[in-house]
């Protein structure tokens, strides 16, 4: 077979393979577990709850780059997918940035319009794309031939994917299909008349994409699917009308090959001269129903009544005129610019997948894929690198009443521990690993290392500073420890000009950041906590000094029990503070008011020092952009819990805080 080289294809005079690191995922939510029915609209959640929890199946929304997830999936999932449909990237133009929305504030003058603004791309996201097309056509290539080997693994033998792209990389991407399923498994190029006429001055309008069907073997699920029969059809074919006018035609009841069997005379009509098409009894049945046509002179035949809204439809093709894009006034439309439309879906999963199947999406974009199998009843699992889309994609789905429980999992420590032993020396040395490490992080702040200390590590501006481990989240026991170091290094050390120190770590415990001021305080320690950024993974990025360490955010929650009798608990979020750095400073001064800066937040009633569970929870839609800043729950028995709180803010930052009530 006629094969498509690139450049990087080959590496001493082997093909270049993916990554096949497989790490444990994380899960860091789980979403609409409900843990017993309160409110009427809980009953969905409450019995999609049950059903999960005897099945052992959780839908997946994980947040990562699918060079990792499709890896670690393999060892769970190879051979059990059914169906897999992905929509990556196909032009240069193709980032992670994304229009971000701050709602107006009720007390705001209404212009009747919400301000928007440009959210560039991270710098980890800026990576991914450069992987994609640092070096133009080459590099997509071998991203594209790496992704879909790793995908082919995945699926069921019986199972088939539908790769959608566009004319600028669509004839070049087959040839790399071709060569990793097998020219015989391709099965269809779909193509989807996806807008209207354009004015593209010096070339045919460009409205279409296409989308290439490939199975994994000769054996693949396929259910036939139908469209409606075109006007000029319709009128043409069903030209009749009955007396409630229904439109319908009339059709031949004779059989094409001789049936003794069925030559009978029927109702003084002789039998056609092969019988007729039908039995008597299902001939009585048709006569019962209305649907035979009987003609005056009983020498011409009875025909048979076909009604046009009886009538599955025109065979589908392959080429798709009938599904529109999602416009500006679409109820399902989320302002993500790649969005498609959920009835584009609809029809491939229908199409190439039974209830209860698995489906794949590893581009998840704004959701759709996943929001269309949850309503079509089969499991799902979809990932993405962009942050935003995780978060787009979770209030998408709890738009849905009926949404079953899912969770939302990361690589998180393991891909940084597979990056520290892979990064630095001697990783059979642990001591030496983690101070190279430490040593790493502390030259990316710009700050000078400070040795001899156990939780001290470097002096920046006056200021000490504490480096996070990257397995496990800053605690508030570290903090203490590190405070108490702090006063037996004050006086030793000349650049120690205050008593500051910033703390950089990976994650942070929930209830961190005012208990450990408030302690700090008490000792005199000016504190600040500071978030390593996932781009110290890029050696890219590092080398051209791209490397931001954002303050986090500060949340203030209110929790009193309202009614000690009834175990009644009332939280209400009282203020939300956001270092303002991925903010534009015009967009800044418009926000009057701390709520503007949340999106969506949510509320675990009973921590239990798992995973978070998402119980209930209140969010911005485009229909609705009121977010509700106060909440009841009662409780079924006395007691001492934690309850997590947790926001995420307009650009999909998370903020977490822990607090202890007595009900």
């Amino acid at each position: 077979m006629t094969e498509l080289t690139w450049d990087g294809k080959y590496k001493d005079g082997k093909k270049v393979a993916p990554i096949r690191i497989a790490l444990p995922f994380q899960t860091i939510e789980t979403v609409n577990e409900k843990r017993k029915a309160g409110l009427q609209q809980d009953i969905f959640a409450v019995a999609a709850t049950e059903q999960a929890k005897s099945s052992g199946w959780y839908n997946r929304l994980i947040w990562g780059d699918k060079k990792y997830v499709l890896p670690s999936l393999l060892p769970e999932f190879a051979g059990k997918v059914n169906l897999i449909y992905i929509d990556p990237p196909f032009n240069t133009d193709a980032n992670f940035s994304f229009t971000a929305t701050i709602p107006q504030h009720e007390d705001d003058e209404d212009d009747g319009a919400d301000l928007t603004f440009t959210k560039q791309p991270s710098v980890i996201e800026q990576k991914a794309y450069r992987d994609t097309w640092g070096r133009g056509l080459d590099s997509y290539l071998q991203w594209f031939y790496e992704t879909v080997i790793l995908l082919r693994e995945l699926l069921t033998e019986d199972g088939s994917i539908y790769v959608h792209l566009d004319w600028h990389v669509a004839h070049y991407a087959k040839g790399v299909l071709d060569e990793v399923f097998g020219y015989d498994n391709f099965k269809n190029e779909i193509v989807w008349k996806r807008t209207a006429a354009r004015s593209d001055s010096k070339t045919y309008n460009h409205i279409h994409d296409v989308i290439f069907l490939y199975s994994k073997s000769e054996k693949y699920i396929f259910h036939k699917q139908y469209t409606e029969h075109s006007e000029e059809y319709q009128d043409d074919k069903y030209s009749m009308k009955d007396d409630n006018g229904r439109r319908f035609t009339l059709d031949n009841m004779t059989s094409p090959n001789p049936r003794p069997n069925m030559m009978y005379e029927w109702k003084g009509y002789p039998h056609p001269d092969k019988g007729w098409r039908y039995s008597k009894e299902t001939m009585q049945k048709l006569d019962e129903e209305g649907k035979i046509w009987y003609p005056k002179d009983k020498s011409q035949r009875p025909r048979l009544i076909r009604y046009l809204d009886e009538s599955k439809g025109r065979t589908l093709d392959s080429v798709w005129m009938d599904i529109f894009p999602v416009n500006s006034q679409a109820s399902e439309r989320l302002m993500y610019r790649t969005q498609k439309p959920e009835s584009l879906l609809e029809r491939i999963i229908k199409a190439s997948s039974n209830e209860g199947d698995l489906v794949l999406d590893c581009f998840c974009g704004s959701g759709t894929t996943a929001a269309t199998v949850e309503k079509l009843n089969r499991r799902w699992l979809t990932c993405d690198l962009g942050r935003f889309a995780i978060h787009t994609t979770r209030k998408r789905l709890l738009g849905n009443e009926k949404v079953k429980p899912f969770v939302v999992q990361n690589l998180g420590k393991y891909e940084r521990q597979a990056w520290m032993q892979a990064e630095f020396d001697q990783p059979e040395q642990r001591a030496n690993l983690e101070a190279a490490y430490r040593n790493f992080i502390i030259d990316l702040y710009h700050a000078r290392p400070l040795a001899g200390y156990a939780w001290l590590h470097g002096v920046k501006a006056g200021r000490l500073v504490h480096v996070g481990g990257v397995d496990a989240p800053v605690s508030p026991g570290d903090v203490k420890a590190l405070v108490l170091e702090f006063w037996k290094v004050v006086g030793k050390e000349k650049d120690l000009q205050t008593n500051g120190i910033d703390i950089l770590g990976w994650d942070f415990a929930f209830e961190l950041n005012e208990m450990a001021t408030q302690f700090a305080a008490e000792n005199k320690v000016d504190l600040k906590f500071k978030k390593i950024p996932r781009e110290v993974l890029e050696k890219k990025a590092v080398e051209q000094g791209d490397i931001r360490f954002f303050e986090l955010a500060s949340l203030q929650v209110e929790a009193k029990v309202s009614n000690r009798q009834k175990m009644e608990l009332a939280l209400s979020l009282q203020n939300f503070i956001v270092p303002p750095d991925e903010v534009p400073e015009d967009v800044q001064g418009k926000i009057s008011h701390w709520n503007q800066w949340i999106d969506y937040w949510a509320v675990d009633w009973n921590y239990r020092d798992d995973t978070f569970h998402n119980e209930w929870q209140s969010y911005r839609t485009k229909q609705n952009t009121k977010l509700e800043l106060a909440v009841n729950h009662v409780y079924e028995a006395p007691g001492k819990y934690q309850v997590v709180v947790k926001v995420i803010d307009i650009l999909g930052n998370d903020t977490t805080k822990l607090i202890t009530v007595e009900i």
